[in-house]
């Protein structure tokens, strides 16, 4: 068995070298439309650009709520024959992605418009992929696999949560195997993407809040990963900033039109910012609690939070701190360490406020060794965490979340 100080020094020496490939990438952002009406503009410039047959990917609700209608008549408006696949669920298998990729065959279609959250958003960028790439989702999951570029995707957010409309990343489900993976590539992210807050105005509070805390979630641990750079940490701040002033607005007041956009757009930032910088054990833990048990992302990242950082304030103080003074939280004589604590006590309150759980109601003791083995998987060579943990140390703080 290695020593576990060992294995720290080889992982940090490969994210010096996975933070030098990071900064030299051509990441590049899409087209963005920001502001409300923004959508039917992208469907403008989408027609205008040649496309004649699109699917449209989302959910069910979405479809039944009407909030299709105005972009569909846009499109048809403007000579763009459209399909919809409506089948979305939350945590996007791979058998709803071969769904979606044959209901895209069969109507002949060119380009793809995801419209809805972060699992309408990771399937149409899956359906797209597979579209061009004859090979199963598992044999891209991983970095860099997507070897033919998608067909042309366009991205709605209908949520401020995932940043999934600017990030190289899907998350797809593997329900035989109970777990979650990504396929990471630069050819994911979409050509254009429109940030509509006329779309989120009917949001219920609790999802306003989890989406709203799983974005919080980006912007923190992108700012605390051992490969942020200047670029990210600006993106970062800026992404905490607007949450901390507007989400409780948001979810408290969901028809408020300029917090509900700045939401959005906080939302983009930090999918900016931890696409390049990466995440971390918050992200690790709560993948497998939705593989395990469909918690939703945002609610589990919104309950792992607090505790992670907790864990890694010893070696990241500093940076927490200059969050919490950025938010606007020192008063004036605060050591780092009562500034790091602060800024933590504000996500606890936060959550307080919205009523996310500091527990998770379906954690079972005899999973956690699993859930930590996962994890720490998942972690080990995608993620630049600030303090690693080995399989005693996750499984303790895993075992903190269980009621």
């Amino acid at each position: 068995m290695i020593p576990f100080s060992l294995r720290v020094l080889f992982l940090r020496t490969y994210m010096v070298i996975f933070k030098f490939v990071t900064w030299v990438l051509p990441f590049r952002e899409p087209q963005l439309f920001n502001g409300p009406g923004a959508s039917l503009e992208l469907c403008r410039v989408v027609a205008a650009g040649g496309t004649r047959k699109i699917l449209i990917v989302t959910d069910e609700m979405l479809a039944k709520l009407g909030l299709l209608e105005p972009l569909v008549a846009e499109l048809e408006k403007n000579n763009v024959e459209v399909a919809v696949y409506d089948r979305i669920k939350p945590d996007p298998t791979i058998a709803l992605i071969e769904d979606g990729l044959e209901f895209l065959r069969q109507n002949s279609c060119e380009a793809i418009l995801a419209v809805g959250g972060g699992s309408s958003m990771d399937a149409a960028k899956m359906i797209a992929a597979r579209a061009t790439n004859n090979k199963p989702i598992q044999k891209m999951a991983g970095l860099f696999l997507v070897f033919r570029r998608p067909l042309p995707l366009f991205a709605i957010p209908t949520t401020a949560g995932t940043g999934s409309e600017v990030t190289i990343a899907a998350v797809v489900s593997d329900p035989e195997e109970q777990r979650k993976f990504a396929v990471i590539d630069l050819k994911l992210v979409p050509q254009m993407a429109a940030l509509d807050a006329e779309l989120m105005k009917g949001l219920p509070p609790q999802i306003t809040s989890a989406t709203g805390m799983d974005a919080l979630t980006h912007a923190v641990e992108a700012y605390i990963s051992k490969n942020a750079l200047k670029r990210t940490d600006e993106k970062a701040v800026e992404a905490t900033k607007l949450i901390m002033q507007w989400l409780p607005e948001a979810v408290h007041n969901g028809q408020n039109l300029e917090a509900r956009q700045n939401m959005a757009l906080a939302s983009y930032y930090a999918g900016i910012a931890f696409t390049q910088a990466g995440v971390g054990y918050v992200h690790a833990i709560s993948h497998n609690f939705g593989a395990r048990y469909h918690t939703p992302h945002g609610l589990g990242n919104a309950i792992v939070l607090p505790y992670v950082l907790e864990y890694s304030k010893p070696v990241c103080a500093q940076r927490l701190a200059k969050l919490a003074e950025h938010c606007g939280m020192k008063q004036g004589g605060e050591s780092v360490e009562e500034l790091a604590e602060k800024f933590i006590d504000r996500i606890r309150e936060m959550n307080a406020d919205f009523g996310i759980p500091t527990k998770l109601d379906a954690l079972q003791a005899a999973d956690i060794p699993a859930i930590a083995d996962a994890a720490l998987k998942e972690a080990r060579f995608t993620y630049a965490v600030p303090k690693y943990m080995d399989r005693p140390t996750c499984e303790g703080l895993i075992k903190q979340i269980m009621v």
